[in-house]
Formats: structure tokens, sequence, C-alpha cells
């Protein structure tokens, strides 16, 4: 096994998301074998790269019709592959940054959001019925409010001395500082044997209870080829209530357990 690809598989992040884990990180990697030592290729022009693919799959779903529907699952496709190659990049090159961070994480919010909402207009043009329109539109409000309850808590008590919380900090940690982060070890992956590596794919496929983009990627992959978008966008509005809702009771009580006095 070469250097490089040693090097590259290093980069892979060790708490990928479900889909992710297994088939767009992997894919990327072998993309980012060809191309990162392209010094224009910048991981910040990936990252816009996955982001105007993302808007341009978007605008099949709109546009409607089984062709348009597959050609825009591939493009999700894309997407999420160059979406995991903008972080690999960065951390093969020893560039990753907060700045960077910030732009990923930004780009991956709002590309829920148009994906879902053209779910929603082309399953309210199926079905003639504003159910669907809903139903995203309270995934996506669940969503967002999943990710800014946690960022939200993280920052009052990093901000707050009266406010002691190690993993808390550790993650904050994290997010300003992305460099300083060591993803955790692993026993799977390149130079492993064949029983590690089922191991180790059996016990990911947990995280598929998760319902974070990883699981997106997936699902609206399947509706879109199944051509069956409202019963997903009924998952994914049950999925977000209930993970807003539990990280809200999360994230209160770490607040009062850590806090002193």
């Amino acid at each position: 096994m070469n250097e490089k690809l040693t090097r590259l598989w290093e980069t892979k992040n060790k708490d990928d998301e479900w889909w992710s884990s297994f088939i767009t990180s992997p894919l990327a990697i072998a993309v980012n074998y060809v191309v990162v030592d392209i010094k224009w290729l910048t991981p910040n022009l990936v990252t816009l790269f996955s982001f105007i693919i993302a808007v341009i799959s978007a605008a099949f779903i709109v546009i409607g019709g089984a062709t348009n529907f597959i050609i825009a699952a591939v493009l999700i496709h894309i997407s999420h592959i160059l979406d995991c190659m903008d972080g690999q990049m960065a951390r093969y090159r020893k560039t990753s940054s907060p700045s960077g961070s910030f732009f990923d994480k930004l780009t991956d919010q709002l590309q829920v959001t148009i994906w879902f909402g053209a779910v929603a207009y082309a399953a309210y043009v199926q079905s003639q019925n504003v159910l669907p329109v809903f139903l995203a539109f309270t995934g996506v409000a669940f969503h967002s409010w999943h990710a800014y309850t946690k960022y939200i808590a993280i920052y009052e008590m990093s901000q707050d001395r009266r406010y002691k919380c190690p993993e808390l900090s550790d993650t904050w940690e994290k997010l300003s500082k992305p460099e300083s982060y060591i993803p955790k070890e692993v026993t799977a992956g390149l130079g492993y044997g064949i029983l590690a590596n089922l191991r180790w794919l059996i016990s990911e496929q947990k995280k598929i209870l998760a319902f974070n983009e990883g699981v997106f990627i997936f699902m609206l992959s399947l509706a879109l080829i199944l051509k069956e978008l409202t019963p997903m966008l009924w998952v994914f509005a049950i999925s977000q209530i209930f993970h807003g809702l539990l990280r809200v009771w999360q994230m209160e009580r770490k607040m009062k357990l850590s806090h002193i006095g």
C-alpha cells in the first residue's frame, strides 16, 4: 500500500455519519487520491463546488420527472462526496482552519433546507396536497433547532465560569480549533482483515438512527429513485421532532448538572 493512500485514509473522519462512513467518504478518498495535490484546488473551493452541485440537484427535483429525479439523486451523492473531500483535503495538507469548518457547516445546513424544500414542492406537485410542504417545513425547523440548541448551549457554557463541563468544553475546542482535534482510534480500514472490517461495518449500522445528513443523503436518493417523496418526508419530520426535543432535554440536563454553586 503506497504512502499517499495511507495518509489519505488517515484523514477519514472516524466519527463519520452513517452513509458517509462506508460509502461517500471512501469514494471521496479515491477522488482525493487523484486531485489532492492540485494546489489551486483548495478545500474551501471544494466546499463551494459541493454547494453548487447541491443547488443544481435541487433544480432537477423541482423540474420533476423520473429521469430528473434520478439525475438529482446522482448529483446529491456527488455533492456529498465533495463535502467529505474538503475536510480530508484540509487534514491531508494540514491546513484545517476555523473559517473552513464554519463555511462547511454553514453550507451543509443550507443544503438540507434547499433539498427538502425542493422535495416538498415536487411532492406537492405529485399529490396536489399541501401536507408534504408542512412535513418538510417541520423537519427543517426541528433539524435547525437541533443544531442551534447544541451550539448555543456549548457557547453559553464556554463563556460562563459558573459552568464546568469537560465534554462540552472539548466540543467547543473541536469547533473553534479543528486543527487540534484528534479523532478516535479505529480498528478497521486499510491494512485490517476482512473480519475486522465486517465487524466495523455492522457496528456502523446503528448510526442510521441518528437521522443526520449522512442518512438524509440515502433517504433523499432512494425516495427520488422510487418516486416516493411523501413517505420519506414523514420519516424526516418525525425523526427531526424526536431528535430536536431530545437535544433540548440533553443540553438542559448537562447545563443543570455542570452548573457550579
